[in-house]
């Protein structure tokens, strides 16, 4: 999302596009949409000349070993517990079974802000099932007047408290900082149930980094090249 224009684009339910992330900017940028999914997001990158690959170009042993262990000890024993979050959805109470979500944002030295996030969903997830990570708002939101945020965790719940845009709005409307709307926004999704964090930085060049589980891998970098990396509190 282009924080300048409030441009927006997205895919989701793709196997063949190399670079997901790219189809992405070009439904933003190549397109009259925001969002495409499936053969249509696959037909558009083609189209435009993205890289097309064999599904099995993205295989790797790891993760086929992780959803094998995750099948076998599933078979859908998905107990959504929200009052008590003992859940045994996977990806929340085995912190193994969900890694891989990709979210940065960016402040230009002109005071543009953007966001992008990418993220091959939750192992052993069902029926066509989307994230938050494509939904502009939920997982993915920027706005040059207020933030750029991405967001990593459990995808229903953030899309049920549309956490990214929520965070612009309190900024927007409440005049909250970034820290203090971020924080309002993640104990809300939290407070449904949810877990998961968010990485966002406002026009001022403000960074906000919380999560509510054991650990996030996160990182920083100044203008001046200053990099810092973090993984638990």
């Amino acid at each position: 999302m282009d924080g300048k224009t409030l441009k927006a684009g997205s895919i989701a339910g793709v196997t063949t596009i190399r670079n997901p992330i790219l189809a992405a900017r070009a439904v933003m940028e190549r397109s009259e949409h925001v969002m495409m999914i499936g053969r249509g997001a696959e037909g558009f990158a083609k189209e435009i000349g993205l890289q097309i690959v064999d599904p099995s170009y993205f295989y790797t042993p790891e993760r086929w070993n992780g959803l094998q262990k995750a099948l076998a000890e599933d078979s859908v024993k998905a107990v959504l517990d929200h009052g008590n979050k003992s859940s045994e959805l996977k990806g929340t109470v085995n912190k193994d079974n969900k890694f891989g979500t990709v979210g940065a944002v960016a402040l230009d030295q002109a005071g543009n802000l953007a966001a992008a996030t990418s993220t091959g969903g939750m192992t052993n997830k069902k029926y066509g099932r989307v994230g938050d990570a494509p939904l502009i708002g939920a997982g993915t939101y920027a706005n040059n007047a207020t933030a750029g945020i991405s967001c990593t965790g459990w995808g229903e719940f953030f899309i049920r408290s549309v956490v990214a845009y929520d965070i612009s709005a309190m900024m927007e409307y409440q005049k909250l900082s970034l820290q203090e709307a971020a924080a309002k926004a993640l104990a809300k999704m939290e407070k449904l149930g949810g877990d998961g964090g968010l990485v966002a930085l406002d026009n001022k060049g403000n960074v906000t980094m919380p999560f509510n589980t054991a650990g996030m891998y996160r990182g920083t970098v100044t203008a001046d090249g200053q990099i810092d990396v973090n993984i638990y509190r």
